[in-house]
């Protein structure tokens, strides 16, 4: 048994690659910094990279075969996840608004309740888009061998990107804190929220419209 597997090199480059591309996940994480600090953008990440536990397990058993196949259950989860990064988008919007009159000069700390939150938003964002599902169930048969337990395959492929997602997150928020002199700035932080707003906007409506 070789040590080399050059399908997990593959998959590691491939993977990287779709982490790093700039989305909704990345949105998510700075709202969650630019509202409640450094420490609710690493939960958040947490929260992203779990459902892509849940993703690759539903791939392995075939949940999301019967997800893409049926196209009235594949619109309906994608217009819901669409709603969701809208509505965040829409909140993260009005704060900016709010904040043009009154703008607090400090980011508030996250409570047990706020972590809490950072992780659930971070988990259903990634749950309800089916294209995670989809890539899934598209990407990891490819890297699968022909007699590997295609489950534990799954989950192995799935560890991967797990791992390359949180680092790739946590340097980003890292990144993002180590701004927070700039952000507690009342305009800047005005400013960056509402970018942000209108980006999960954005990807929402691209994501309600977009075809399969």
């Amino acid at each position: 048994m070789t040590l080399f597997d050059p399908e997990l090199v593959a998959f590691t480059v491939v993977a990287t690659i779709v982490t790093v591309i700039p989305g909704a996940d990345m949105a998510l994480v700075a709202r969650s910094v630019l509202t409640r600090g450094r420490a609710a953008g690493y939960i958040t990440s947490v929260g992203i990279c779990t459902g892509l536990w849940v993703h690759a397990l539903a791939s392995g058993v075939g949940l999301s075969a019967v997800l893409v196949a049926s196209a009235a259950l594949f619109s309906t989860v994608k217009l819901v996840g669409a709603l969701y990064l809208i509505a965040l988008g829409v909140s993260s919007l009005r704060s900016a608004l709010r904040a043009r009159a009154a703008a607090p000069a400090e980011v508030v700390a996250a409570t047990a309740q706020d972590t809490r939150r950072a992780f659930a938003q971070g988990l259903l964002s990634n749950l309800l888009n089916p294209k995670v599902a989809l890539f899934y169930l598209t990407l990891l048969p490819q890297f699968v061998r022909s007699g590997d337990p295609v489950l534990a395959r799954s989950l192995l492929l799935a560890g991967i990107h797990v791992v390359i997602g949180l680092a790739w997150l946590f340097i980003y928020t890292y990144c993002l804190g180590r701004l927070d002199a700039l952000m507690r700035r009342p305009r800047v932080r005005t400013v960056l929220e509402g970018v942000t707003g209108a980006l999960l906007v954005g990807i929402g409506a691209r994501v309600a419209w977009d075809h399969r």
